[in-house]
């Protein structure tokens, strides 16, 4: 049975488009009969003519996926997009580079290489971001001079 007629005048009633339109395959004649938007609005009443779900993406697969990532699952070299440092806060950054530096400066400290009064020093000017890395740090300690000759405790 041709209702092409009827799923349009039915679209335009529900004001959706012509594949919204459900139309129930078991009353196919009573809505052949159906020659005026009244009448479509009949049925609409009666429930022979239904507007469709509207199919939404299901965001269950998303759920899964955002459950992974916040374990911290999924973020492999793989999965990474842009530099090396592009994941990376600043903060993060900065920790990766400080924390070599301090560690450095109390292992000099600890077996007496540092002349007096520098640690304090090299500490702050590390802080203040002086040093780009540990070899940055010692190749400075050296050119100042202020290694001592001979250390108070040997070196690990």
């Amino acid at each position: 049975m041709n209702l092409k007629n009827q799923r349009r005048m039915a679209a335009t009633v529900l004001d959706c488009g012509n594949d919204k339109v459900w139309m129930d395959p078991a009353h196919e004649a009573d809505i052949a009969q159906a020659i005026t938007r009244a009448d479509v609005r009949r049925l609409l009443l009666k429930g022979y003519i239904k507007r469709a779900k509207v199919n939404l993406q299901s965001r269950g697969r998303a759920r899964v996926l955002r459950q992974k990532k916040l374990k911290g699952r999924r973020s492999g070299p793989g999965s990474r997009k842009g530099s090396a440092l592009a994941g990376m806060t600043k903060k993060r950054r900065w920790i990766g580079t400080i924390r070599p530096l301090r560690v450095r400066l109390r292992e000099l400290r600890d077996i007496g290489a540092l002349k007096e009064g520098s640690y304090r020093h090299l500490y702050r000017m590390a802080k203040a971001g002086a040093f780009r890395s540990k070899s940055h740090l010692n190749l400075y300690i050296k050119e100042k001079g202020l290694m001592n000759e001979t250390p108070s405790k040997k070196v690990k």
